[in-house]
């Protein structure tokens, strides 16, 4: 390995952003064509591929993680008029493939490697019509994200339909019969400004087979929304269309009749969330934060939907946050509510008045993978919930809920030896004396011991026990891992998640902080930190914040100089979560902890991994080049002891890949952390 890092130019570059003397020196890295840019970059990997195939435990490494992964995947069934769609993955396939299952006998439906055997596309989604004759399912390549939809015919497996391009995040409703759905479609090239595309979507009625759609048009249904979401009622005669501008957490909702008026029910000026659906009993269901930021149940008329005349069913429980409802048909109908407290899961019935008719036992302390239950047309099945169930060292299941018991129905088809671990439900208070909350995985001996710790924080996305085959490899090898609940999540509810967002940012870096302190003190010897996209934020401005407090940091498509953000890829759409930098009071904000502006020079910094992917559509990788160009030049840590590094990936994205190259990531980057950590993997 280089005892030198790879030369990059400073700039003199210096701009004056609402009064604040802003300096960017790397700013030419932000061009990945630019000769510089190419040659840097070939140089960063030849650094990393020397230092990352040195290290020690790397074969034990990606034996073990190999071992956890072939536990394989199953999914909850969908059930569409006796046929059940699901998802399994077999030891040794690359990715999950899509089985349909009928009187008994099952047979593949969509296999990605079929489609492609490089490995390099992946399933977007996928969704049977409601006979279950036909499935609209979407695919990306190479990491790109862009979600072609096709149409199978499921009894002949027969492309029917497709491609039809640019359906980037379309969800798709089915109309009765299978001949017609509903879904979102981004705009064609030239009828927005170039470059501007991934920002305009519409909202169409499609034929199977026919190339005219009908433009689905509604008061204000355009006006600066960025992202759709259509549902339609079982019955076929309601349409409930939402709306949201970039991740802002508000809804718009639009509800009418199937090819008729559709009546405006919230704006971006309510301000509030809300999931909208007509069920099987005729009612409008609401499941919102409207006065209730753990969320409520309300109901109301599909033929009178405006939010004056909601009506509570299920009032908000201050404990938990009520994340979802399905319909139960039963003699006596029931509806099966979700709810997490301190991100586990939890199961309750309630009859059609909102009133408590009892719980679903779940298996232990763990998460929900999927909830189905069967629809009106498979009646042997009537009556039972699907339940898919994991925690931090459980493979995913599929339990079953029928005459007041939980049973488990599958598992994951790979066989597993574990290690004998322990876990708990941690608290600690952060910097402001909030409490918060994180999981603990450690061997089952005294410790202390090398601790990776992790988490999100941001988006109003929970960090839930799952099972993580990093995570395991890291524990059977004798160090401890902890999930942290972060600010910023949904964990406690939208106030949790307003609470770590915008102007309040700083908090979640505060939680990570403490967190770090509270291990520190009982059970590690010496903490890692790893985070991906937002999560790459988070232990970018922990690591520029306390170099001292981490002995090294895993940064993975990471966004990291957040006074540019806005630029580049998708950036734009999060400016409700972080802020602006073309508002002086939100630029502010957002200089206070931007990582690439608050690296110093002659500061020791921890060794740092920074993963990136060429085809991230989402993350720019030019976060973390003009970081790690910064970190280089700044640190006074020798390489050797202390390097910072860049692994680069280019045919892959931000999302979905196949197994071998997870296994190729986190051989990696776990054999990094754990080696300047002084985790030995034997």
């Amino acid at each position: 390995m280089s005892t030198s890092y790879p030369p990059a130019e400073r700039l003199d570059l210096v701009e004056d952003l609402h009064g604040h003397a802003v300096a960017d020196p790397y700013r030419w890295l932000e061009d990945p064509d630019d000769p510089r840019t190419v040659a840097w970059s070939t140089a960063q990997d030849e650094l990393a591929r020397a230092a990352l195939d040195a290290l020690p435990g790397r074969e034990r490494l990606e034996e073990r993680l190999r071992s956890y992964l072939s536990a394989g995947s199953i999914s909850v069934p969908l059930w569409r008029a006796g046929r059940a769609f699901f998802s399994r993955r077999l030891p040794g396939e690359e990715h999950a493939v899509v089985h349909v299952r009928e009187g008994g006998v099952e047979r593949p439906l969509l296999d990605p490697i079929a489609l492609d055997p490089t490995g390099l596309t992946t399933l977007d989604t996928w969704v049977p019509d409601l006979e279950g004759t036909k499935i609209a399912y979407q695919v990306s390549t190479g990491g790109d994200e862009q979600s072609v939809l096709y149409v199978l015919d499921v009894a002949t497996g027969e492309l029917v339909e497709g491609p039809i391009d640019r359906c980037r995040y379309s969800s798709v409703a089915w109309l009765p019969g299978g001949e017609e759905f509903f879904y979102v479609r981004k705009v064609a090239n030239g009828e927005v400004p170039e470059g501007e595309e991934d920002f305009h979507r519409r909202v169409w009625r499609h034929r199977v087979g026919s190339t005219e759609d009908v433009l689905v048009e509604a008061p204000g249904l355009y006006e600066d929304h960025t992202y759709y979401g259509v549902r339609v009622s079982r019955d076929g005669v309601w349409l409930v269309v939402s709306a949201n501008v970039g991740t802002a957490r508000r809804d718009s909702v639009w509800v009418g009749p199937v090819g008729g008026a559709l009546v405006p029910v919230l704006t971006q000026a309510d301000d509030v969330q809300a999931t909208c659906w007509v069920e099987r009993d005729g009612r409008l269901y609401i499941h919102t934060t409207d006065g209730a930021p753990r969320w409520r149940l309300a109901v109301a008329d599909p033929a009178s939907p405006r939010r004056s005349e909601w009506r509570d069913l299920v009032p908000e429980d201050p404990g938990s946050v009520l994340q979802g409802v399905r319909w139960l048909d039963t003699a006596e109908p029931r509806l099966v509510l979700a709810r997490s407290r301190h991100a586990v899961a939890e199961l309750a019935l309630h009859a059609l008045d909102g009133t408590p008719a009892g719980e679903i036992p779940l298996p232990g302390r763990g998460s929900l993978t999927g909830l189905t239950v069967a629809d009106r047309d498979t009646p042997e099945q009537r009556g039972k919930v699907w339940i898919g169930w994991t925690d931090l060292v459980t493979p995913p299941q599929v339990h079953r809920f029928e005459h007041g018991e939980t049973v488990l129905e599958a598992t994951a088809p790979g066989q597993v030896e574990l290690p004998a671990v322990r876990s708990e439900l941690r608290e600690f208070s952060s910097r402001d004396g909030t409490v918060v909350r994180m999981f603990v995985v450690t061997p089952d001996s005294d410790g202390p011991f090398p601790t990776l710790v992790t988490g999100y924080g941001g988006f109003s996305l929970a960090r839930e026990p799952s099972y993580t085959s990093s995570a395991l490899a890291w524990v059977a090898s004798g160090g401890a891992y902890a999930l942290v609940g972060l600010r910023g999540g949904s964990e406690e509810g939208e106030a949790w998640h307003l609470a770590g967002n915008r102007a309040n940012k700083q908090n979640v870096f505060d939680d990570l902080h403490a967190a770090t302190e509270t291990l520190l003190k009982d059970t590690a010897t010496r903490v890692a930190i790893q985070g991906g996209s937002n999560g790459g934020l988070l232990v970018g401005a922990a690591l520029t914040q306390r170099p001292e407090l981490y002995a090294a940091v895993g940064c993975s498509a990471p966004l990291l100089d957040m006074v540019r953000y806005e630029r580049f890829s998708l950036g734009r759409t999060w400016n409700d979560e972080y802020g602006t930098a073309d508002d002086p009071e939100e630029l502010g904000w957002l200089l206070g902890y931007s990582p690439y502006h608050h690296v110093r020079e002659g500061v020791a910094y921890p060794p740092t991994l920074f993963t990136v992917f060429d085809s991230d559509s989402r993350v720019d990788p030019l976060h973390a080049r003009k970081m790690c160009a910064a970190l280089q030049h700044a640190t006074t840590a020798p390489v050797r002891q202390s390097p910072v590094l860049l692994r680069r990936e280019t045919d892959v994205g931000h999302g979905a890949r196949s197994i071998s190259r997870t296994v190729a990531l986190s051989v990696d980057t776990v054999s990094f952390l754990a080696f300047h950590t002084g985790l030995e993997i034997s």
